[in-house]
């Protein structure tokens, strides 16, 4: 009960809000490029937003930033990867370096 009551939940809702922004521009800046360079594919997946909701990976975005909570751990996590189909994209081997350099 002593180890709840350290816990700052203000601090803790901010750490996961700066988490839950910072995954959704990585992955809307990967899905914007590929957007930009010719593959739609993440458009079409409604991933070229900021929107955290269609960023959000159960294990990556929920469950490891609650185990970090609950232990004391850094907090750290991952969003879904924006997928990208290299036919789309006029020059792929420049663009896929583009498109990984945009997150």
């Amino acid at each position: 009960m002593d180890f709840i009551q350290r816990i700052d939940i203000a601090t803790l809702l901010i750490q996961f809000a700066v988490l839950l922004f910072s995954l959704s521009i990585h992955e809307a800046s990967h899905a914007w490029v590929a957007d930009r360079f010719g593959d739609y594919t993440a458009r079409y997946l409604g991933r070229v937003t900021l929107n955290p909701v269609a960023h959000i990976d159960p294990i990556g975005t929920l469950l490891f930033p609650i185990i970090a909570i609950v232990t004391g751990l850094p907090l750290i996590g991952w969003a879904k990867p924006v997928p990208v189909n290299s036919v789309h994209l006029s020059n792929p081997r420049r663009d896929q370096i583009y498109i990984s350099l945009a997150g």
